[in-house]
């Protein structure tokens, strides 16, 4: 058990748990369009075991059952994903009217259960007929994903609690085209470059697309690290500041500053759009929330070998995940307080916290860590409004396919049989407890 209490948040703090489409749903049936990740999971080497997400959770089929478990478990709110190529199998033009049957049925039942549907537009499922078009490193993207974002809004906007654009962009735009770990596997400074622009870009344009149909309550997820030196050496203390500023800085200078930090368009600029810089007053528009999801930090060393980017990750001291992450829960503070302070006076949730871990009874005292930081993080003034645990089932883990399991819910993949784990039961105890 946790603690903490759920009386200790506030009466109007929301508690809830989190998923994502592509890794849950399968159901690539009744007229889904393939993604990116069907074709990077299908490429040797790409994901671990050749593992895709063909059937993943099921919880095209069994998403009763799934939001009985997160109504029983005392939760309010259900952050989930659509799934773009379910709704516009190319990208663009022609909807499928059983994707919206789809997330129909999803939404509504929610609603049933007195659960606030918190939607996510972009959790890295883009259909492949945009990539054969450059996806994001194409700026004609802004309008595909503000046309997407206005068929979602047209269709279930009135019945959603909150809305955001894009998960993790550093993950769409950096991971994936730079480091080539997630789909679509680009290792290119110019593809990255382009990438990390685009998607914020495009975030903005979705942003007016959304309110133009008169959609509320909108925002964006951003994943932030915190980054430290490896040492007290001035190389160190540099190279943290170099990841902070292409993991952190980037992505939260241009949203709520208007312009990206300049020591990293000075490494950039060469591989940036002409002209970016007058697309900053699109990409910084007024938000009405800002998600921030947060799972361990970066010890950085200073390592002169490596181009543009001289850094390297190195092991640190503390207790880690069975990915090797370490478990910082001062982290999560110390990044609320600092988007609080430096950043943006918007309500702050936290939209995915979680552990990779075999070992249920660490990752309990995980949650109960990290569930501290957040009430010491609003005791030093940082608005936070709700936290969302990732995640509901153990799923398909990206790269790492199903080797790595994130879940509250244990997940039997041969028979789909949910099972509740102590991590679960944590939050149900705390959860229908209202002192």
């Amino acid at each position: 058990m946790f603690s903490v209490e759920r009386g200790q948040f506030g009466p109007n703090f929301v508690f809830g748990t989190a998923t994502a489409a592509y890794q849950i749903e399968g159901g690539q049936i009744d007229g889904r369009g393939t993604c990116i990740w069907d074709t990077f999971a299908a490429t040797p080497g790409n994901v671990k075991n050749a593992d895709d997400g063909h059937e993943a959770d099921d919880h095209y089929h069994r998403w009763p059952e799934d939001l009985d478990l997160i109504r029983d478990g005392g939760f309010d709110g259900y952050r989930f994903s659509l799934a773009w190529p379910r709704i516009i199998p190319e990208g663009t033009g022609a909807i499928n009217q059983a994707g919206l049957d789809f997330y129909d049925r999803l939404i509504d039942g929610m609603l049933e259960r007195g659960l606030k549907p918190f939607a996510t537009l972009y959790h890295w499922d883009l259909p492949s007929p945009l990539q054969d078009r450059g996806g994001w490193m194409n700026r004609d993207i802004a309008g595909w994903f503000a046309d997407y974002a206005a068929v979602v809004a047209r269709n279930f906007g009135d019945r959603l609690h909150a809305t955001a654009t894009i998960n993790e962009p550093w993950c769409v735009a950096f991971l994936s085209h730079f480091l080539g770990i997630h789909a679509p596997g680009y290792r290119d400074i110019r593809a990255a470059s382009r990438a990390m622009h685009h998607v914020l870009f495009a975030h903005g344009t979705a942003i007016a697309a959304l309110r133009a149909e008169g959609a509320k309550n909108l925002g964006i997820v951003t994943n932030l690290q915190k980054c430290e030196p490896a040492s007290d050496s001035p190389a160190d203390l540099e190279a943290s500041t170099l990841m902070d500023g292409t993991f952190n800085r980037w992505y939260l200078d241009g949203l709520y500053k208007g312009k990206y930090p300049a020591d990293i368009v000075a490494r950039l600029e060469p591989y940036l759009p002409a002209g970016f810089e007058a697309d900053m007053p699109v990409v910084s528009t007024p938000l009405d929330w800002a998600g921030i999801n947060y799972y361990s930090r970066s010890l950085l060393a200073y390592d002169a070998a490596t181009p543009v980017f001289p850094l390297k990750q190195v092991a640190g001291p503390l207790d880690k995940n069975d990915l090797g992450w370490e478990i910082y829960p001062k982290g999560l503070t110390d990044l609320l307080v600092r988007v609080s302070r430096e950043y943006t006076k918007l309500p702050l949730y936290v939209t995915e916290n979680g552990m990779s871990e075999t070992n249920d009874e660490k990752r309990v005292a995980y949650y109960d860590m990290h569930l501290k930081a957040v009430l010491e993080a609003r005791a030093q003034g940082a608005d936070v409004r709700g936290y969302f645990a990732w995640s509901l089932l153990d799923n398909y883990e990206w790269a790492e396919g199903y080797s790595s399991r994130f879940g509250i819910v244990h997940v039997d993949y041969e028979t789909q049989k949910r099972t509740p784990k102590g991590s679960y039961r944590a939050f149900q105890g705390m959860l229908h407890n209202t002192k």
